[in-house]
């Protein structure tokens, strides 16, 4: 792949990087410094893209990386585990729906993040976290499963 190559496959998923990099950091300075950190990254790496085929899941899963490491830094700042704010304009901004996902587990709330808010198919985000697209699977159930729980509660208060 040439840099012409790539700078056109950047492009062409540049909105939904940032997507899911707002959707993890929950600022959006942060979220477009994570892309464009994950963009430089990937184009010094770009020589151990074996199968350009799975650019975008490739490009993902370093985006992935950059905010996990966001996020560790924000800890380490803080002293506290530094969940995102997860604000944004859109329809994930309803209050009970924002607060119930921030409160998954991480794992569960990658899966939903890349699925539903991000656009990602099973098989990106599995691809995308580097597991099994039956694992990818079960966890969007079972995230399903309590946000459902959850979200019902409140309807009955």
């Amino acid at each position: 792949m040439d840099h012409d190559e790539f700078t056109g496959r950047v492009e062409a998923v540049k909105a939904r990087l940032y997507r899911a990099a707002y959707l993890y950091l929950g600022s959006e300075a942060d979220a477009l410094e994570a892309v464009d950190e994950a963009v430089y990254q990937a184009l010094r790496g770009l020589k151990k893209l074996r199968q350009p085929e799975f650019f975008e899941t490739w490009i993902t899963r370093i985006l992935i990386n950059e905010c996990h490491r966001e996020l560790r830094r924000r800890k380490r700042l803080t002293g506290e585990e530094a969940l995102p704010d997860m604000a944004g304009p859109d329809e994930y901004d309803h209050l009970p729906l924002k607060e119930a996902v921030r409160r998954l587990p991480e794992e569960l709330r990658q899966v939903v993040v890349l699925r539903f808010f991000a656009g990602y198919t099973q098989a990106e985000t599995a691809g995308a976290l580097e597991i099994p697209q039956g694992t990818v699977a079960t966890r969007q159930r079972k995230a399903l499963s309590l946000l459902r729980l959850e979200l019902g509660e409140g309807e009955n208060v």
